[in-house]
């Protein structure tokens, strides 16, 4: 399983890679990366999210998403970022604005080679 991992992210990346990244109530999540266009990442992360839930795109880029777990209907936050560590950290960030008091990363994806 190792190997198929090393190699999926040894491939190369189309350019027209794009991704998305739904969030719900309760810490519900729906992630799609390497889709060739934003409108078919979109429904697939939307349609992995259950409950009423909104999605952000990104490309060539990563998305990440913090909940609250003390209260995972309560606070949360969201961030797009060029890198992953800068996506975690503010959306870390974000859920703590909002009031948010023990915030942890929920789901998190990356598309191309954010």
């Amino acid at each position: 399983m190792a190997a198929l991992t090393v190699l999926a992210m040894a491939a190369p990346v189309p350019a027209s890679a794009a991704g998305a990244f739904a969030m719900g109530k309760c810490g519900a999540f729906g992630q799609a990366f390497d889709y060739p266009a934003e409108d078919a990442a979109r429904a697939a992360a939307l349609k992995q999210c259950k409950g009423d839930c909104e999605a952000v795109t990104m490309r060539r880029a990563c998305a990440a998403f913090s909940i609250d777990m003390t209260n995972p209907c309560g606070p949360h936050g969201y961030a797009v970022r060029p890198q992953i560590s800068n996506s975690l950290n503010e959306a870390t960030r974000e859920c703590y604005k909002f009031g948010g008091k023990e915030c942890v990363i929920r789901g998190w994806a990356c598309d191309g080679r954010g």
